[in-house]
């Protein structure tokens, strides 16, 4: 028996081909609502605020247990579907024989997108469309049902969009024109749009229709946005203006604009011998045509294998640097650290999420899912020529998920390991790179050295080259220290090398490992104090690279002195600056380092730099995360060492900056839960909850506050358990599991009472309303605001009353109370001005615009949102400006002021923009969806960054 359900129109269910009796609008509502989490429970409360908002009927619950029953009975036919009751809601089970077509679309659409071939790419974004009928949910009405219904429909657009990519690759140009210019008819400012009809019109011989098309969307832009056309529309232009209609035009993928990655590092300067290896990697591409290289008919993937130090890597980015030219699409590269003695590995989701950023996906459009973001990876790679470096990569396994899906690309691989396995089942090339030859290395010392040198000490060249046996690394550090002692003999080192003994002895014979130890040894012996010192210690940091600042703090010393300290150590060779400012290992001096810092110092010594470093990232990033919130951490940490150099942070974009760029490291540090230092654990983890959100690392922030409320734990530390449980709710509440996040909050709620800790009581009161809110219990959300104002009173904290008013007058402008609504609001505001707070005020007037709002009074509204703006800007807090812009946008669309909507809402996604917030892409799609219902007028100079937003005429 075959069951279809269908949602993406109206409510229907088909059993063995005969339409089921659903019965009226509401209870196929309820339907419609289990269909979406089938399989899934969905509580009673939710189904109510779903099926009927914030004013469900009297007698809800006796009537949605009516709804059910007639539901079962309608069904009834069928044993595939059964409709459940479970403890707390319903579920709608089925059978694998069961559909249901929003997710037959959305599971078609990922399968298109990951497809290899775009005739069966077009065919799976064709049968997916198909299965629309209408408008989803068709006939009902609530704030749940709309606002999926919109999702739905966007989603329908961009599949049309990513059909249309396909199609013009596949040649079909002429067939998409009729529809090509009824859509961007439609959406005028939609520069994907525009770029595939001037691409239909480029390549069916009508250039000059297309740049027409260009000129007048960019003018379109300038007038309603006051913005240029983007680099991918830019890029069209540039290639029609050349004549260029070649197929590379139709290979953009529609998740991101057009960003070719370049992350190849610095190859090797003087990088000799290897000709066998380079040949045959030159080999793995196909021969060139007068157009250029061909992009090989599979994706092509070579794995590099040896043993540590013989320069695998070395040789993969020279010969990368050398054949980019070969991949006009890009270069990617990740260590993959597979062999690193701190066991951080680095994880495909890791490794996906920087090759993603790369390619310049904004986070609001990166999903949750390791397997939809390995997904939208090799939707971006299909029909591009790119390089992917896969460096120190520990086995096939870890490989395999950052392989692409389609033909065009190579995969170069680094690893210890003869990765056997890859070669069986995807293909791979192996070349195991041997150690150099004699002659080799005697080219690679004069290449380091001069030809006078070594041709002057010939013995000693002999030696040398013997006793480093054919290891680049070895022979480099040599070289790096001859070249360090211009006057020292060569004959003094080769000396050293044969007289020197210990634990990472490189010349006494053995395998490759343990003939590096010497080399590391006479390195290490000609250090200064200090630079030793810093040596070892560096050893304690989790890595996987360090700055100076931090260093500085790991030592306890000056940044001048620490710097002059690194210098000395990369000069060496015993440490390398990868990217400007950033220090790393390679990872054998790691394990040198570590054995000597067991050796050396003692347990004491030890402890207190790793404090020092814990200090200095705690310090830092809890400023860090003040400039973003523009809020006052309410947790107390412990004083810091003296000798703790934090980073200096003066603004916003410092601070995503310095957050950017410590990720790795700041999260390692989370996860690693050094012994001893659980406090600075779950502080650090709460320190980076606001950047990680933001940027949208959802599973590494869920993962470090899990990591921090462990710590707490262990700890018996109360405070630090509630805040990891107020973190986690927060994360679950952003990611969409009402339910978890109401767990997490509960069990913060029960710790702050057994702490009598009032402030902390009232912020998860604060967040139970926000989450009550999300699932449509308006008059829960505000018990629990009004619960936070008695507890923000009792900690005589006035500011959280202030925002705790702030939203007891929301909420009441929600449920149509004006009376209360503007009461409390307007008391919000007096005790604002009261305590002199100027945030508190901006937060205050800026709440009193939304009751006016939600009254219908757009007069007042704009008022009280034009105070909130001027002292946003005032107190620098670019987030809660960006927000109170797109209210004002709101107010003047309600108020059908069109100009005035269009200019706050593009001041508020200009801020969004600039911070990087996922509420861009929203705001956007407002935009976008709206402009083209906007009159045209007159274009307007954008505002200096201080101005605020005319009055509309009406107000004056």
């Amino acid at each position: 028996m075959t069951v279809e359900f269908g949602v993406l129109g109206s409510i229907e269910a088909d059993i063995d081909g005969r339409s089921a009796t659903l019965g009226h609008a509401r209870q196929r509502g309820v339907l419609a609502v289990l269909l979406v989490d089938v399989n899934r429970p969905v509580t009673a409360d939710q189904l109510m605020g779903r099926v009927w908002g914030d004013r469900p009927p009297r007698g809800a619950v006796t009537t949605l247990r009516g709804y059910l029953s007639r539901l079962r009975r309608a069904l009834a036919a069928t044993s595939e579907v059964l409709i459940a009751r479970q403890p707390g809601g319903y579920v709608l089970n089925t059978a694998d024989t069961v559909t249901v077509d929003m997710h037959a679309f959305r599971r078609l659409l990922a399968q298109a997108r990951a497809a290899g071939d775009d005739t069966r790419a077009a065919a799976l974004w064709e049968q997916a469309l198909r299965l629309w009928r209408g408008e989803p949910f068709a006939t009902l009405d609530t704030p749940w049902l709309n606002a999926l219904r919109d999702t739905l429909l966007e989603e329908r657009l961009a599949a049309h969009m990513d059909l249309t990519d396909v199609r013009l690759r596949l040649g079909q140009h002429a067939a998409l024109l009729p529809e090509l210019s009824a859509r961007a008819a439609a959406y005028p400012l939609d520069e994907r749009l525009a770029g595939q009809l001037m691409l239909a019109l480029h390549r069916g011989g009508r250039s000059a229709e297309a740049l027409d098309h260009y000129h007048r969307v960019r003018g379109r832009l300038a007038r309603e946005l006051g913005l240029d056309p983007g680099p991918a529309l830019r890029d069209i232009q540039t290639v029609i203006l050349r004549q260029d209609t070649g197929p590379h035009l139709f290979r953009e993928k529609s998740v991101s604009p057009r960003v070719l990655p370049a992350q190849l590092p610095l190859a090797v300067a003087a990088f000799t011998g290897r000709d066998s290896e380079l040949a045959q990697l030159d080999g793995l591409l196909p021969a060139p045509t007068g157009n250029g290289p061909v992009p090989p008919p599979a994706v092509v993937i070579s794995a590099l294998s040896g043993t540590a130090g013989v320069g695998k890597t070395a040789l993969a980015l020279h010969w990368a640097h050398r054949r980019r030219d070969a991949f006009p699409d890009g270069q990617l590269y990740v260590n993959l650290r597979g062999f690193d003695p701190g066991g951080s590995l680095v994880g495909p989701a890791e490794a996906i999420r920087g090759f993603l950023d790369a390619f310049g996906v904004p986070p609001a459009r990166i999903p949750n899912s390791l397997e939809a973001q390995a997904g939208l990876y090799r939707s971006l790679l299909a029909d591009r020529r790119v390089l992917v470096v896969l460096d120190n990569a520990r086995d096939a396994d870890q490989v395999r998920p950052l392989l692409p899906g389609a033909p065009g690309c190579l995969v170069l691989v680094t690893s210890r390991n003869r990765l056997t396995s890859l070669a069986v089942a995807e293909g791979a090339h192996l070349l195991t790179v041997d150690l150099l030859t004699p002659a080799q290395a005697r080219d690679l010392l004069t290449e380091r050295l001069g030809s006078q040198r070594t041709a002057a000490e010939p013995a000693a060249v002999e030696e040398i080259v013997t006793r480093c046996a054919g290891l680049p690394l070895a022979l480099a550090i040599v070289a790096a220290r001859a070249s360090a002692q211009p006057r020292l003999p060569l004959t003094a080192l080769a000396d050293e090398l044969r007289q020197a003994d210990g634990r990472l002895d490189a010349l006494d014979g053995g395998d490759p490992v343990t003939r590096m130890r010497s080399v590391f040894s006479t390195s290490y012996q000609t250090l200064g104090s200090d630079a030793a010192r810093l040596f070892r210690l560096l050893a304690l940091h989790p890595g996987p690279d360090i700055a100076l600042p931090a260093a500085a703090s790991l030592i306890g010393l000056p940044r001048a002195r620490t710097d002059v300290l690194l210098t000395e150590l990369t000069r060496g060779s015993l440490l390398m600056e990868h990217v400007p400012g950033r220090y790393a290992f390679h990872d054998l001096l790691r394990t040198y380092a570590t054995e000597l810092v067991t050796t050396h110092d003692g347990d004491d010594t030890r402890g207190s730099a790793v404090q020092r470093m814990l200090d200095h990232y705690l310090q830092t990033a809890r400023a860090a995360d003040a400039l973003l919130t523009c809020t006052r951490d309410p947790i107390a940490p412990a004083r810091a060492q003296p000798d703790v150099t934090p980073q200096e942070l003066t603004d916003h974009q410092q601070a995503l900056t310095w957050f950017t760029a410590e990720r790795h490291v700041l999260l390692t540090t989370v996860n690693q839960t050094l012994a001893g230092f659980d406090t600075h654990t779950w502080q650090l983890a709460a320190a980076l909850t606001t950047f990680l959100d933001r940027q949208g690392h959802w599973p590494a922030l869920a993962a470090s506050l899990t990591t921090a409320l462990d710590a707490a734990r262990r700890q018996d530390d109360k405070t630090g358990q509630a805040t990891s449980h107020h973190g986690l709710g927060f994360i679950h509440d952003r990611t969409g599991h009402q339910d978890d996040a109401h767990t997490h909050y509960m069990r913060a709620l029960a710790l702050f009472s057994e702490l009598d800790d009032h402030a902390g009581q009232a912020r998860i009161h604060h967040e139970l309303g926000r989450n009550s809110l999300n699932q449509g219990h308006c008059r829960e959300a505000l018990g629990h605001a009004r619960q936070a104002l008695t507890h923000f009173r009792a900690a005589r904290n006035r500011g959280g009353q202030v925002i705790a008013l702030n939203h007891i007058g929301r909420y009441h402008a929600r449920l149509g109370d004006r009376r209360q609504a503007l009461a409390r609001s307007r008391e919000a505001l007096a005790l604002a001005e009261e305590i002199d707070d100027a945030d508190a005020q901006a937060y205050a007037w800026d709440a009193l615009g939304y009751v006016h709002h939600h009254l219908g009074q757009y007069r007042q509204a704009v008022d009280c949102y034009l105070q909130a703006l001027d002292l946003f800007h005032k107190t620098g807090d670019r987030y809660h400006e960006a927000s109170s812009f797109a209210d004002l946008g709101d107010t003047h669309h309600a108020a059908a002021h069109s100009s005035a909507a269009r200019e706050a809402w593009t001041r508020a996604l200009t801020i969004f923009d600039e911070l990087g917030h996922p509420k861009a892409a929203p705001l956007r799609t407002k935009l976008l969806h709206h402009l083209d219902r906007f009159p045209t007028g007159a274009p307007t100079a954008p505002p200096s960054p201080s101005a605020q937003p005319a009055r509309a005429d009406w107000l004056t």
